[in-house]
């Protein structure tokens, strides 16, 4: 999607426990939901 939004260099980093201690995390470990960060940049 980011890439068809334009972007290039698009990189996605590793799943993170985002969840830890959150008042949602037995779901979100139900569905095995994790964090993701995505880098990329719009070229000139």
């Amino acid at each position: 999607m980011l890439e068809e939004s334009g972007f290039v260099g698009v990189r996605m980093g590793e799943p993170v426990d985002t969840f830890g201690g959150a008042q949602g995390e037995a779901r979100a470990r139900s569905f095995e939901v994790a964090g993701c960060a995505f880098l990329a940049r719009k070229p000139a």
